[in-house]
């Protein structure tokens, strides 16, 4: 095996100076790194740069769903109803919607919400696995079998299999955590059915926690963190999956099968949980959390890759398109302070907010940057869903409850606008040989 082992890496070694030589920019980057335009989209913009006198600078980071600033959507439903419901309809459809749509939406939603006859036992609980997210995308692909009209594209059949996804994504991914806690921990089996009365936010907590029991705030932080995750950009690496599958023509259960195999990569979606294991691993380490002085000194040792994982990165800060700031996290951070308050961890909040504060300063001093750093959402949505005591290995999962959406508005504006199969293209820097005999190699 070790020869096979051998021959692989021999076979498709490439030297790191060929990709500067053929400018060849990976993450779909020109050589100046800026983004290889793919497609155009209707759905969602992202802002991290003006044109100041003809040069490119960095600016305070912007994020629009269908037109709409997403600070204002947050400001728009906050306190007086959940938003995810509004905010779906807002990108699958492209307007916003009246209050008679939005309870027909909602109505739709509730009758979606329920799986097939023995789905639960006999999918879910059937092969339980620590990791959640390739339980969820075992379970979409296998509701496909129950779908006549599985490779039906018409835009009408595939409006209503987005529909019946976003609405069972809660159900199977906690019905998968509890099954694998169940049968690989020896813990309780709780079961409970989504209630038709309450939000997508709401059953989500009700139908994790075993007493069903939650607070009108921590409802309404997670439903922000839904909203705030639903969609990015359409050049996120989960969504351009999506975009490429559905132009092959393929069925939309295997669309978003593929798009959760992307999702689940720690460099896409498993970022919030690197935050929290690093937030562990300096609170065991830093003696005094208040010590500015202690709390760099460990920062610069996890960049020097002298701690934590030995990878030299600063987990939470940074972002492959956002500079001087990510609107997501802004707008989530003072609701993040108000949980923490309810919660007792104020402690906390002040350790999460020093080293915002910090990291960047000390990533300035290690890096030559050409655009600021900044704290991203994954930096305070790990700590989120820690105080809603939701399980590490639900993290991923969840942000898949939420992107569901913008992966449907994504397939949706292919189908609707494209009719060619993308196609990428790769400079080959192979060399011709001649073949040998086997007897004389």
């Amino acid at each position: 095996m070790n020869d096979y082992a051998r021959l692989c890496r021999e076979a498709d070694h490439l030297e790191p100076e060929m990709f500067d030589k053929y400018e060849v920019q990976r993450g779909l980057r020109d050589k100046n790194g800026n983004g290889v335009v793919t497609g155009l989209t209707n759905i969602s913009r992202i802002e991290s740069f003006q044109m100041i006198n003809g040069v490119k600078t960095p600016c305070e980071g912007k994020l629009w769903y269908r037109g709409y600033d997403c600070i204002e959507l947050v400001k728009g439903f906050r306190g007086r109803r959940f938003g995810f419901e509004e905010v779906s309809y807002l990108l699958l459809f492209g307007q916003l919607p009246s209050e008679k749509q939005l309870k027909e939406y909602r109505d739709i939603l509730v009758a979606y919400r329920t799986l097939p006859t023995n789905f639960t036992r006999d999918v879910i609980m059937k092969a339980p696995s620590s990791d959640i997210m390739n339980s969820l995308t075992r379970s979409v692909l296998t509701l496909a079998s129950y779908d006549r009209n599985c490779n039906d594209t018409t835009i009408e059949n595939v409006l209503g299999q987005c529909f019946r996804l976003i609405s069972v994504f809660p159900m199977l991914a906690v019905y998968g955590y509890h099954a694998y806690n169940h049968y690989q921990n020896d813990e309780s089996m709780y079961i409970h059915r989504p209630s038709k009365k309450l939000s997508t936010a709401e059953n989500l907590l009700m139908m994790l926690r075993p007493d069903k029991k939650y607070t009108e705030l921590e409802a309404a932080v997670l439903d922000i963190a839904l909203v705030l995750h639903m969609e990015h950009g359409g050049g996120n690496n989960s969504t351009f999956t999506t975009r490429v599958v559905t132009s092959s023509g393929s069925d939309t259960y295997s669309v978003i099968a593929a798009a959760l195999s992307s999702l689940k990569g720690p460099k896409h979606g498993g970022a919030n949980i690197k935050v929290v294991e690093m937030m562990r691993e300096i609170e065991a380490n830093v003696s005094d959390w208040e010590d500015a002085d202690a709390v760099r000194a460990y920062l610069k040792k996890i960049l020097n890759k002298e701690a934590f994982d030995g990878k030299g990165l600063i987990y939470g800060m940074g972002h492959a398109v956002y500079s001087l700031s990510d609107p997501r996290a802004q707008v989530f951070k003072g609701f993040v302070e108000r949980l923490a308050s309810a919660k007792g961890r104020e402690k906390d909040f002040a350790l999460y907010s020093m080293i915002e504060r910090l990291a960047p300063q000390v990533i300035a001093e290690k890096s030559r940057i050409y655009k600021g750093v900044s704290a991203n959402v994954d930096f305070y949505s790990g700590f989120v869903y820690s105080m809603l005591e939701i399980p590490l290995e639900m993290f991923t999962p969840i942000f898949a409850i939420a992107r569901i959406v913008g992966w449907s508005a994504h397939r949706l504006e292919e189908l609707i606008n494209m009719d060619k199969i993308i196609r990428p293209a790769y400079k080959s820097v192979m060399q011709e040989r001649e073949y040998v005999n086997l007897d004389s190699r």
